[in-house]
C-alpha cells in the first residue's frame, strides 16, 4: 500500500517480559535433571541461551516456543486482509463486528495500489463505494438491521481486531505471508507485526523472514527468483 491511509496500523500490546529466558528454560528442561525453576532463576548469559534455542528450533522441537504468546492491536485493514489472516489455525481474534457496529455515512475502505495508480479506475472505485454507502444508509434508515445491511459491504471495508498467537505460529505466519507471492496488504501487515516484535526482541529477526530464507530454497510452484527452486 503506497498511501498512508491504505497502511495497516499495528501495535504490540502484550508479550512476556522475559521471552528469551522463558524459551531457554523450556529448552533446557528437556535436557537437564535440574528443575525448571532453578534453570529460570540461574543467571545464564544471553549468548548461551541463544545458542541452545537456535539448536533446538533447528531440530524442529517447536513446542518449546509455543509457551510464548504475543498480542497485537490491528486497525485500518480490509476485510479481504482479515479473511486471509483468520485462516491461520493457531491464532485468536476479536474483530470489529459488522453486525453490532453500524456504519454511518461513507464507511472507511482500503484501495489496492494497482487501482490507486489508475486514475480513471480509482474514480470509478470511489464512486462505487459511495453508492454502496448510500444504499447501506438507505436500508438502515428504513429499519433494516445492520446485521442484514452489511451483506452489501465489500471486502475493501476497513476493519480492526485484536489478534493473539504463540511464537511458533508467529514464525509460521511470517514465513508464509512475507513471501512475495502473498497479497500486498497482508505482506505489509505481517511485516509491521514482525517489526513491532523484533524492535523489542531483536534476536527473533532470523526467524521472522520469508520461508525461502529459512529453507535456503523456494518451494513455491512459481518462484519470484529470489532463491533457487528445490531440485526435483
Amino acid at each position: 500500500m503506497t498511501d498512508i491511509k491504505n497502511k495497516p496500523v499495528v501495535k504490540l500490546i502484550s508479550k512476556p517480559e522475559n521471552m528469551l529466558r522463558t524459551i531457554y528454560t523450556a529448552c533446557r528442561t528437556c535436557y537437564s535433571s535440574d528443575s525448571p525453576i532453578n534453570i529460570y532463576d540461574k543467571n545464564t548469559d544471553e549468548e548461551k541461551m541463544l545458542k541452545l534455542i537456535s539448536r533446538v528450533i533447528s531440530s524442529g522441537h517447536y513446542s518449546t516456543i509455543e509457551h510464548i504468546q504475543v498480542t497485537f492491536a490491528i486497525s485500518n485493514v480490509s476485510r479481504a486482509c482479515t479473511h486471509q489472516l483468520v485462516r491461520h489455525r493457531h491464532m485468536s481474534f476479536s474483530q470489529k463486528s459488522q453486525r453490532y457496529v453500524k456504519e454511518k455515512g461513507q464507511f472507511d475502505y482500503l484501495t489496492p495500489p494497482t487501482i490507486e495508480k489508475n486514475k480513471e479506475l480509482k474514480e470509478k472505485y470511489d464512486e462505487f463505494m459511495k453508492k454502496v454507502a448510500d444504499f447501506y444508509t438507505e436500508m438502515t434508515e428504513q429499519g433494516i438491521p445492520a446485521e442484514d445491511a452489511r451483506f452489501i459491504l465489500p471486502n475493501a471495508t476497513s476493519s480492526s481486531m485484536v489478534a493473539s498467537l504463540n511464537l511458533r505460529e508467529m514464525i509460521h505466519l511470517a514465513n508464509i505471508r512475507l513471501c512475495t507471492r502473498a497479497q500486498d496488504e497482508i505482506r505489509l501487515l505481517v511485516r509491521l507485526m514482525c517489526n513491532k516484535l523484533t524492535n523489542e526482541e531483536p534476536w527473533l529477526k532470523p526467524y521472522l523472514v520469508p520461508k525461502c530464507e529459512r529453507l535456503g530454497f523456494c518451494d513455491e510452484d512459481k518462484s519470484c527468483g529470489r532463491m533457487a527452486t528445490r531440485a526435483v
